[in-house]
Parts: C-alpha cells; sequence; structure tokens
C-alpha cells in the first residue's frame, strides 16, 4: 500500500511544482528576464541591460522596476495597458525624452522615479494625469528648463527632487499649484541671477521658508543663496531659448537687424530630417540571454508536464494491482 501513497505524494509535489512554474511563465511571457511576484503584484526588469520595455507585463501589475537599464526612449503607449501601477522606476537609465500622453494612463501612479538620466526637456503637460503622484525624482538629469504649468495638477505632490540638473530659472508661478509640498530639492543648478526671471523662485523661496525643506540651498551661480536676490541684482531681461545659455535681448535685436546673406547655411545632420519625418528606430528583437532563457523556461515547463504524467501512470498502475 506504500507504493500508491509514495506515487499519490509525488503527483500533489510535483503538481504544485508545475502550477507554480506555470503562474511564473505567465508574469515572464517576456523570455523570462523580469522577476514577477503575484502576491504583490510587482515586476522587477532591473539591471537587465534592457533596451525596450518588455512587452508582456501583467496589466494588474501595481509596482514596476525598470531602472539601471539601457533605455533611451519610451513608446507613447509603453505604459498605456498598466493602469494599477502606483510605483514607476526608470532610474539611471539612458533616457534623453520622454514622448508626450506616455504617462497619461497612470491616473493611480503615487511614485514617479527618473532620476539620473539624460533628459534635457519636459514635454508640456507631462504630468497632468499624474493627479494622485506624491513623489517626483528628477534629479540627476540634463534639464535645462521646465514647461509653463508642467506641476500645476499635481496638488498632492510631497516631494520634488530637481536637483543636479542644469536649470537657471522657473517659469512664474511653477510651485504655485503645490499645495501638499513638505520637501523640494533645489541645489547643484545653475541658476542664473543676473535676470529678474529668477525673482519669482527668490520670493516663493523667502516664503516657503520653514514650511518646505530643501529650498535653502539654491545658489547662484556666484554662490549667492536665490534667496537673497534683490530686484536691483536681478534687472536685466534675458530671454531663454532651448539653451542653457540666456540671450540678452540687446544681442537679439542686433541678430534679428543684420543682413540674411550674412548667415551662413549650416548643415542639418541626416537623423534631423529622420525625427522631423517622424521616423522611429524598429523595435529593438530580444537579445540572444533572452532567447535562451525563454528556451530554458519551456523545456522546464515541458519536464514539469512529462514528470507529472509519469506519476499520474504510476498511482494508475499501482490503484490496479490493489
Amino acid at each position: 500500500m506504500m507504493g500508491p501513497v509514495l506515487a499519490a505524494c509525488l503527483l500533489i509535489i510535483l503538481s504544485t511544482a508545475w502550477i507554480s512554474q506555470a503562474n511564473g511563465a505567465l508574469c515572464k511571457k517576456d523570455g523570462g528576464v523580469c522577476t514577477c511576484n503575484d502576491k504583490t503584484k510587482s515586476v522587477d526588469c532591473s539591471y537587465k541591460e534592457l533596451t525596450a520595455i518588455p512587452s508582456n507585463i501583467p496589466t494588474d501589475t501595481d509596482r514596476l522596476e525598470l531602472d539601471y537599464n539601457k533605455l533611451s526612449s519610451l513608446p507613447p503607449t509603453a505604459f498605456h495597458n498598466l493602469k494599477e501601477l502606483t510605483y514607476l522606476n526608470l532610474d539611471t537609465n539612458q533616457l534623453q525624452t520622454l514622448s508626450e500622453g506616455v504617462f497619461d494612463e497612470l491616473k493611480n501612479l503615487e511614485t514617479l522615479r527618473i532620476q539620473q538620466n539624460q533628459l534635457k526637456s519636459l514635454p508640456p503637460k507631462i504630468f497632468d494625469k499624474l493627479t494622485k503622484l506624491t513623489l517626483l525624482y528628477l534629479e540627476d538629469n540634463k534639464l535645462q528648463s521646465l514647461p509653463h504649468g508642467v506641476f500645476d495638477k499635481l496638488t498632492e505632490l510631497k516631494t520634488l527632487s530637481l536637483h543636479s540638473n542644469q536649470l537657471r530659472r522657473v517659469p512664474e508661478g511653477a510651485f504655485d499649484y503645490l499645495s501638499s509640498l513638505s520637501l523640494v530639492t533645489l541645489n547643484d543648478n545653475p541658476w542664473d541671477c543676473s535676470c529678474n526671471d529668477i525673482l519669482y523662485l527668490s520670493k516663493w523661496i523667502r516664503e516657503k521658508e520653514g514650511k518646505v525643506n530643501g529650498i535653502e540651498s539654491a545658489t547662484c551661480v556666484n554662490k549667492k543663496a536665490v534667496l537673497e536676490i534683490t530686484e536691483e541684482e536681478a534687472a536685466e531681461d534675458c530671454v531663454y531659448p532651448n539653451t542653457t545659455t540666456a540671450i540678452p535681448t540687446t544681442i537679439i535685436t542686433t541678430l534679428a537687424s543684420s543682413n540674411d546673406d550674412d548667415i551662413p547655411e549650416l548643415p542639418v545632420p541626416q537623423e534631423n530630417f529622420q525625427k522631423f519625418l517622424g521616423y522611429q528606430e524598429p523595435d529593438h528583437l530580444p537579445t540572444q540571454p533572452q532567447c535562451l532563457m525563454s528556451i530554458s523556461g519551456y523545456l522546464g515547463l515541458m519536464m514539469s508536464l512529462v514528470l507529472t504524467s509519469a506519476a499520474i501512470l504510476y498511482v494508475i498502475h499501482f490503484l490496479k494491482k490493489a
């Protein structure tokens, strides 16, 4: 009688293992690259050298880790099927731009991390749909400017990290709607305190001093604290194009009055034509390690099926003898 009992135990063990592997395989349709936890609804794709986001992340994922990869861009619909996300980590990639509307479906998102990338600018209204956002990390990028009203919809935001960028100013009223703020990091930016655009930030820091942490550390390029800047010191009108350099209006007037014939024709790189025409590189194909991981996953699944079938036949054999 011990034979059928042992066989039944073996069958139960193998069935449990097969079910567990099947759940894992369901969560790893990308080829087994990411680690998934069905209980916590979290997916960890960090440190995988990914150049593209896996396409089959479970739609009920709550927490998604994509940090420490090689992502240089995000398709506009990259997260449109992940409406349950509350946490998204894109830290330490190679992102140079963000597509407009890329976060629009993440209406439950509470934490967004995009630090340590190569972002030079943000699209207008990029955060408008993230009305539940409480933590936003944008530090250690190359941001040269912020769109007007980019934070206006983030009334629940408590932490905003902007330090270690290339910001020289913020738009008038940039922080006026952030009524829940408790921490803002502004240090290690080349704040231009010679232009009167800095007066909004200087006044805002003085008003929020003691109420919002981190803001006093903002310093001008001459190391003077931004909150100490006076109207006399910031008297110049400056125009900020999409570069890191402020151009006084006198120079712009001179350029406008010059003869067009004096302006040399500059060659335009081919990739600029491609961007203008909307050309995009095709999605990256799976790498060799990803393919190998996918094959090994299927082989493991087939082995589990074979063992389970053998156990069933074993049980039937002993039951017939009994």
